[in-house]
């Protein structure tokens, strides 16, 4: 029998008469259910917001540190439960499950740092003569309720990426995690509770699209965060009015591999970013350049490695790719492959499927108009091409409508700064690949990447406005 799990409004589990089944990727099989939401739910979540808010604006620094501190560490405290839970609902290997929960510690660790640093300034404004004796003084305020949009890939650290900062800064929030992974967002709400945070800081409403609107459309919430697919994501700002929206959407990551880099490095790095998790990571490597004086080489290394990848469940320890998040997708993926394949391009590792399993992909010979090299996959393929120069490969790489992140192996410092300047994304990263991101980074990306900043400082920024005190010497003269 599966166990129901309800949802947090506030500082109260509730059950509800509709529910979801959450199904296991690895056995296709539902091992729990959550119970979701309705409309007059949603509205007693966003007004506990609103209330919470006339506290949570004038928290002190040193609580809103505290508070996330304490997330920290009761994420470490059970930090086995999270990272069990994220590979039964998601399918990721527990390796990565235990590093996304690790990472998770970090986020909330940042947090509690940057809630002391939410610093303004003092400004000279007497630059003319009419604003002679004014001096100014700025400070960041919370805005106000923020409503949280979470994927399924990385259901504790992508949702923790929106909590940790809305808590740090003064800002209630109400989580709508993935209806394919909402119990690790719930198992947070568990720790939240462990608190100090005011009651209405937090709620977890896993719900229908449908029923998600008002997170979307009600004034009292001042801000979407978003985290998923471009299609949903520029719908949602369409409808959000006049709040601030952060979207942080799909991407189809290129690197470029130069003569002089480590080709070893490279391949086992590009192996990695290409099929961690299933490739089911928006900076995931989809495509890679490679200088055709080392292709040869880089592509027997890049296969040696792609097939050392021990598929099977996600729950053994010794398990390094699992399914995707469902069957759906991997069918999907060998859709594409079938129609690259159809359209002369070779494969030369995988290309096989087994109900939600895909096993790593290698292509070559790939038309760059073909959805596995133009569209976000988001699963294990990675296409591979030559090239000979390098502004070529650079405007390769710029050949799309996606721009999070790219990556670029050399140790040219001419090159460096090219592809830093030429390269549309939001981050370029030398000597490893795009999917590297650390928790402190300025994380997000341009074109149908989205658009707004990750990374807890800079989330804070989007989470805050600057005012401005203009203050008068002169009337003190005058007295």
């Amino acid at each position: 029998m599966t166990k129901t799990h309800n949802l947090l409004i506030g500082k109260e589990w509730r059950k509800s008469t509709r529910t979801i089944p959450v199904v296991n990727p690895f056995t296709g099989e539902a091992f729990a259910e959550v119970c979701l939401a309705d409309v007059a739910e949603i509205e007693q979540a966003i007004d506990l917001a609103d209330k919470a808010f006339r506290t949570t604006r004038t928290s002190p620094a040193y609580l809103r540190s505290r508070i996330c501190a304490d997330m920290a560490r009761g994420i470490q405290n059970r930090s086995e439960d999270f990272a069990r839970t994220i590979a039964m609902e998601s399918g990721k290997p527990l390796v990565y499950a235990r590093a996304e929960v690790a990472r998770s510690v970090t986020t909330f660790e940042i947090a509690s740092q940057e809630a002391l640093r939410l610093d303004g300034e003092m400004l000279t404004l007497d630059i003319t003569e009419s604003a002679r004796g004014k001096s100014g003084l700025t400070r960041r305020f919370p805005i106000g309720p923020i409503a949280g949009i979470s994927p399924f890939n990385f259901p504790l650290n992508l949702v923790s990426h929106k909590v940790a900062p809305a808590l740090a800064s003064g800002n209630p929030i109400v989580i709508k995690p993935a209806s394919s992974t909402p119990l690790t967002a719930l198992l947070l709400g568990e720790v939240v509770l462990d608190t100090e945070a005011v009651e209405g800081s937090f709620s977890v409403l896993p719900c229908s699209g449908k029923d998600a609107a008002p997170l979307v459309e009600d004034p009292r919430f001042k801000m979407i965060t978003f985290t998923g697919s471009p299609g949903v994501g520029w719908d949602i700002k369409k409808c959000a009015g006049r709040k601030k929206v952060v979207l942080e959407l799909g991407g189809n990551a290129g690197v470029i591999v130069e003569p002089d880099a480590d080709i070893d490095l490279a391949a086992k790095r590009i192996a990695f970013g290409a099929f961690v998790y299933s490739g089911q990571v928006c900076i995931s490597v989809q495509r890679a350049y490679v200088h055709a004086s080392r292709y040869d080489e880089f592509l027997n290394i890049l296969i040696k490695e792609t097939e050392s990848l021990k598929p099977g469940d996600p729950l053994d320890e010794s398990v390094t790719f699992g399914p995707m998040i469902d069957r759906d997708n991997a069918e999907r993926i060998e859709s594409w492959v079938n129609e690259a394949v159809t359209a002369g391009a070779k494969i030369v590792s995988g290309g096989k499927r087994d109900a939600a399993y895909y096993a790593p992909t290698i292509l070559t010979d790939v038309d760059p108009k073909l959805s596995v090299a133009c569209n976000e996959a988001f699963g294990p393929i990675l296409v591979v091409d030559s090239y000979t120069d390098f502004q070529d490969a650079v405007e390769r790489v710029n050949d799309s409508d996606f721009g999070l992140q790219a990556g670029v192996f050399t140790n040219q410092m001419d090159k460096t700064l090219k592809a830093f300047n030429q390269l549309e994304v939001g981050g370029v990263v030398i000597n490893d690949v795009p999917t590297f991101r650390v928790d402190n980074m300025p994380y997000g990306g341009v074109k149908d990447s989205g658009f707004g900043r990750e990374g807890i400082k800079y989330s804070l920024q989007e989470m805050t406005e600057i005012k401005l005190l203009v203050y008068n010497h002169l009337m003190e003269d005058q007295r």
